[in-house]
Order: structure tokens, then sequence, then C-alpha cells
């Protein structure tokens, strides 16, 4: 079973400082991990549409109307990061939706269907080499307050971007290929 600490572990090793059993121990490793990870985590689940965490959800709209523009308002999944086209064929999200202030507004009526990123905090959900990024990711992050190598961070860029392609690969190869949109040219003489 993987957890945090194994991917902060796995963070430590590439900088090859000591390991934690905890990431509330007492030692600055613990503390710069703790700091740390969670940012990074996010950041990472936020830049890609990983497989592993796609949500689907049926919102309801909000008691309160928007105040001018858009007719429905709806809130935000509490866990949600990032939305993504509805259809995961087509690379081309066509709504008419707005995000502001944790509600999406649109024309649209209830129930509202969306797929979104969703805060993964469960590490054995987590693809593994989504996992392996993501603790490149944090060795680079971590380089510099552990390490202060400038050599290192410089490798540790080159590994981060190898295991982000990787598993940006690997995500690919499990999703459905997108259509790309249909050009203007083409769709005018219909």
């Amino acid at each position: 079973m993987s957890s945090v600490v194994e991917i902060c572990n796995r963070a430590l090793q590439k900088l090859g400082a000591k390991r934690i059993t905890s990431i509330t121990e007492d030692s600055n490793n613990a503390r710069a991990c703790n700091v740390a990870y969670g940012p990074v985590r996010l950041a990472l689940l936020r830049a890609h549409p990983w497989s592993c965490a796609v949500a689907r959800e049926q919102l309801a709209a909000s008691s309160t109307e928007p105040l001018f523009g858009k007719a429905y308002s709806y809130p935000l999944p509490s866990d949600y990061l990032r939305l993504l086209p509805p259809d995961p064929e087509y690379n081309l999200n066509s709504n008419d939706w707005q995000i502001e202030g944790g509600e999406i507004y649109t024309n649209d009526s209830a129930p509202l269907d969306v797929r979104y990123i969703f805060d993964l905090e469960d590490p054995n959900i987590m693809d593994p080499l989504f996992r392996e990024a993501l603790s490149t990711k944090l060795a680079l992050e971590l380089c510099e307050e552990i390490t202060q190598s400038n050599s290192k961070k410089e490798s540790l860029k080159d590994d981060f971007r190898e295991s982000i392609k990787d598993a940006k690969r690997v995500n690919a190869i499990l999703n459905i290929a997108a259509k790309p949109p249909e050009d203007e040219w083409v769709t005018i003489r219909n």
C-alpha cells in the first residue's frame, strides 16, 4: 500500500537525504515534506487531466439566481480542482459556462452534468507513474532547502521532465483519443 510517507521518502531518496517515518515527526526533512507535499500534489493534479483523478457529477442548481447574465448558478463540488470538457472524445468545451467564486454560471438547466479533476488525496488510487512524477517534483521543490545543491536541482529538473513525460504518455494510452474540433471551413458548409 502506498502512502504519503512513501512518496516523501522516495523524494528524499532522490535527494540522498535521511528518510522519515511520519510526515509529522520532529525532523527538518519531515517538516519540509509536510509543508511542500500538499501544494505540489495539487499543482500536479491541476496541470493535466489525469485519469485517476477524473470525477463525474450532476450538480443541482443553487437556490440563489445570478444577479445578471446567466440564468442559473451551480456550486462547484468541494473537491473540485479543474473543469474538463463534458465529453472525453472531444477536446472542445463548447459550453457557455463561466466559473466565478466557486460557482458555475450558465443558461443550462438542472441537473448540470460535469467532469472535473478532483482533489485526489489517496496515494493508493494514484497511478504509479503519477506517484513517481509527484515524488520527483517534490524532490525538486525540496532540493534547495535540504541539499543546497544547484547541480542536484538541475539533475532533478531533467528527471522530472522524464517522469512527467512517461506519466502523461501512459495516461494518454488509458484514454479515448480525442477527436480534433472540426474546422469552421467544414462546418459552415452544412
